[in-house]
C-alpha cells in the first residue's frame, strides 16, 4: 500500500502505461486507450507546457504567452504501420475555447516520435475546405500539412 504521504510519479506511471499498452498490443493485437493521456504528459514535459489547475472544457494544457495563457488541445495517435497509416485526429473540440492544437505521434511503443502544432485558425481554416468535417475530424496526414513540426526526439537522448 502506498502512503498519501509519498504521491506517484506522472513520469514513472507514463512510463508504466507505455509498456503495459505496447506488451498488450503485442499480446492481443488491439490497442488500449491510453495514447491521448500519455500525449497530454509527452506535450506538457517536452513543451514546457503548463497544466490547468482546474479542468477546462477543451484544453488539455496552458502555454505562456507575452499576452497571458492560452488553452492547448492536445491529441495523440501512435503510428503502427506509417505505410498504411491514415489515422484521424478524432473529433476536435471546436464548441470549446481552445486556440492551438498540438498532436503527438508515437511509435509502437508509446514512445513521442514526432510533435506537431497548429493555431486554431489554421485548424479551422482548413476544416472549411474539407467536405467530410461535418464532425471537426481530419486525418493526421491533413493534420501534418498545416501544422508545424515543433519537436522531434534528440538523436544524442537516450530516451524521452
Amino acid at each position: 500500500m502506498v502512503s498519501n504521504s509519498e504521491p506517484y510519479s506522472v513520469d514513472k506511471l507514463t512510463a508504466e502505461a507505455r509498456r503495459l499498452a505496447a506488451d498488450y498490443r503485442r499480446a492481443t493485437g488491439k490497442t488500449l486507450p491510453l495514447s491521448g493521456e500519455i500525449a497530454v504528459n509527452d506535450a506538457i514535459r517536452l513543451l514546457d507546457l503548463k497544466a490547468p489547475e482546474q479542468p477546462i472544457a477543451g484544453c488539455d494544457a496552458l502555454r505562456p504567452t507575452a499576452d497571458g495563457l492560452i488553452g492547448v488541445q492536445i491529441k495523440g495517435r501512435v503510428v503502427f504501420n506509417e505505410a498504411k497509416d491514415r489515422s484521424r485526429l478524432g473529433q476536435l473540440k471546436l464548441d470549446q475555447a481552445w486556440q492551438e492544437l498540438v498532436v503527438v505521434l508515437m511509435d509502437e511503443n508509446y514512445e513521442p516520435l514526432e510533435i506537431y502544432q497548429a493555431p486554431r485558425a489554421t485548424v479551422e481554416s482548413a476544416l472549411e475546405n474539407k467536405s467530410q468535417n461535418k464532425r471537426g475530424a481530419m486525418t493526421v496526414a491533413q493534420f501534418k500539412i498545416i501544422a508545424e513540426l515543433v519537436w522531434t526526439p534528440d538523436p544524442n537522448d537516450a530516451g524521452p
